[in-house]
């Protein structure tokens, strides 16, 4: 369920928090005449020299000739020369917007300082010395804005602490609890709490703070921080009932409606989850973030013409296009229309889904044995985008050999490798098709040129080995070669059986069946199954061997060493 959680979980605990300021377009000049932009209850008379005046000019025709970083100069000097609060301010919001923190947090502290009463600049200041670290500063002033009941900001404050030090976690910890003393239903105190235990480890304790309060304080950010808690203790099925609760009460937020349907997708919920997102795209028609979520909910529950639609619906729109197409290929695909479905990976750029969308369009046309015009469509990709050549000489190469085409894999990867003389992939590449032409030989002549040139490859020492192992009498040459790759990658279950099989072929049958077993905890595959099944046959746990060999058959039954090694020891069909 993560390809939805990817695209709409966008912070929206963050999202929350009050916004920290509109938005601002620094090109409109609001100090016409700069003296008079700022209340006067805040500040006594400032009589500004010509040289001021001229520069605060230039600042003026600089922004709305989109000079913004000399209005920003000019504005920041002056608020320094100054102390106008209505020229800091100016110079604060010019610098928060074009994101010079230091500039932003110099001259909000300029603005507050000047003008103690502006609940609005000690909020800001509050904001830019929480962005700069500065903790307990930041606390002063948000304290200051509390005490005359002004909107204050101590989420934005918990959320910038959440990733400092424990000790400054601690601090503001205490400075939050003496502060719930005086204002014990503050709903940004209790959330910003909750913030800092769940970071600390103390996500019981955070939940059971906020479960505390009565439930006509709640508002939107301590419910959908409630509801993470739950699912980060795995308890999301308690979420729903909360979220539901909450969507009565406010139920335009989308915030706690995107929640809810994420809760449902975590729970599997998709019929309901689709309803939401339903619900949350009619309310956000523009929102092309929920179409494609709806898209790919459609999909998982087989809905293929649904998705379809809103599929078409992002590429009409110009968006998502890449993934779209790729997706729309894939619904084409369970309505069993190849040609369309084709296409539509065809349309796929190359940047993100491209050589995915080159392996579903060659298996697609060799599974309809358009061998000729497969080949041609690779030799054009190559051409067009010359920097994916490798990777389209590995697509094609192995999808041919694993579609028995395996002579016309040996012409192209060997063609490959006329113009790409040292690349490992496409060595390793080839000795893997000239095992399947039965040519040991050249297995061995790849696989050594790619451990001559890099020892460390745990891939080929491995390939080689188990290659001598199972299919020579070379088993102790066999044996130090994936020991090697053993010491480079012991959790690798891959090398893991490859070195219980070749202790069986030496005939230690307790070895092998020791880290046959570790291989297939990790990794059940079928031919790890074939493996520690044949070891448990030869000591004679054959009921044990079998029900191993079924249990895989059932997973993969066309995997061919299964079915050989329960052929070649019970001389019966699987």
């Amino acid at each position: 369920m993560n390809k939805y959680l990817s695209l709409i979980s966008i912070s929206l605990i963050l999202s929350g928090c009050q916004a920290l300021a509109p938005d601002y377009d620094p090109s409109v000049g609001d100090i016409h005449t700069p003296a008079a932009s700022h209340d006067t209850t805040d500040q006594g008379s400032v009589d500004f020299s010509p040289e001021t005046l001229i520069s605060l000019l230039a600042a003026e025709i600089a922004g709305q000739r989109d000079r913004f970083d000399i209005a920003s100069d000019n504005y920041s000097e002056q608020a320094q020369l100054t102390g106008d609060p209505g020229v800091a301010e100016r110079a604060f919001r010019i610098a928060e917007y074009l994101g010079e923190d230091q500039r932003a947090l110099t001259s909000a502290l300029i603005w507050a300082n000047a003008a103690p009463e502006n609940l609005e600049a000690q909020r800001y200041a509050a904001i830019q010395l929480a962005q700069a670290q500065r903790f307990d500063e930041a606390l002063q002033r948000m304290e200051t804005v509390l005490a005359a009941q002004g909107e204050t900001q101590f989420d934005f404050l918990a959320l910038t602490a959440a990733q400092s030090d424990d000790k400054t976690r601690q601090a503001l910890l205490q400075s939050f609890d003496r502060l719930l003393i005086k204002h014990p239903h503050n709903q940004q105190l209790l959330f910003s709490k909750a913030i800092l235990l769940s970071q600390d480890e103390r996500s019981e304790e955070a939940l059971q703070l906020l479960e505390d309060q009565p439930k006509k304080y709640a508002v939107p950010a301590t419910l959908l921080l409630r509801a993470r808690l739950l699912s980060q203790l795995n308890r999301s099925e308690e979420a729903l009932p909360l979220l539901r609760a909450a969507l009565k009460k406010y139920p335009d937020d989308t915030r706690l409606r995107m929640t809810y349907a994420r809760h449902l997708i975590e729970l599997n919920r998709l019929e309901e989850a689709r309803a939401e997102f339903l619900e949350l795209l009619q309310q956000s028609p523009n929102d092309d973030d929920l179409r494609f979520s709806l898209a790919l909910i459609n999909m998982d529950l087989n809905a293929w013409r649904e998705a379809q639609v809103y599929l078409e619906e992002l590429l009409e729109r110009g968006s998502h296009t890449n993934a779209a197409y790729f997706h729309l290929g894939r619904v084409f695909e369970e309505l069993e229309n190849t040609q369309q479905a084709i296409e539509a990976y065809k349309a796929v750029q190359p940047i993100e889904g491209y050589l995915a969308s080159q392996q579903r369009i060659i298996t697609l046309l060799l599974a309809e044995q358009r061998l000729k015009e497969a080949s041609t469509y690779f030799d054009t990709q190559r051409i067009e985008q010359p920097s994916l050549t490798i990777q389209l000489y590995l697509i094609e190469v192995e999808n041919l050999a694993n579609n028995n085409q395996v002579e016309t894999a040996w012409l192209r990867i060997n063609q490959a490798l006329d113009d790409f003389t040292d690349d490992p992939s496409l060595l390793y590449t080839r000795a893997m098709i000239a095992d399947k032409r039965n040519d040991l030989a050249q297995l061995e002549q790849d696989l050594r040129l790619i451990i001559q040139r890099n020892p460390k490859s745990a891939m080929a020492l491995n390939a080689l080995g188990y290659t001598l192992a199972d299919r020579t009498d070379r088993l102790e040459e066999a044996r130090q070669l994936i020991e090697q790759a053993h010491e480079l990658e012991p959790s690798d279950a891959a090398i893991t059986d490859s070195l219980g099989w070749v202790y069986y072929r030496l005939g230690d049958l307790v070895t092998a069946e020791r880290l046959l077993r570790e291989a297939f905890a990790s990794f059940p595959d079928a031919e790890v199954a074939a493996h520690l099944g044949e070891v448990l046959w030869q000591q004679n746990k054959r009921a044990e061997a079998r029900k191993i060999w079924n249990k895989a058959f059932k997973a993969q039954p066309n995997d061919t060493v299964l079915i050989e090694t329960i052929q070649r020891l019970t001389d019966k069909e699987p």
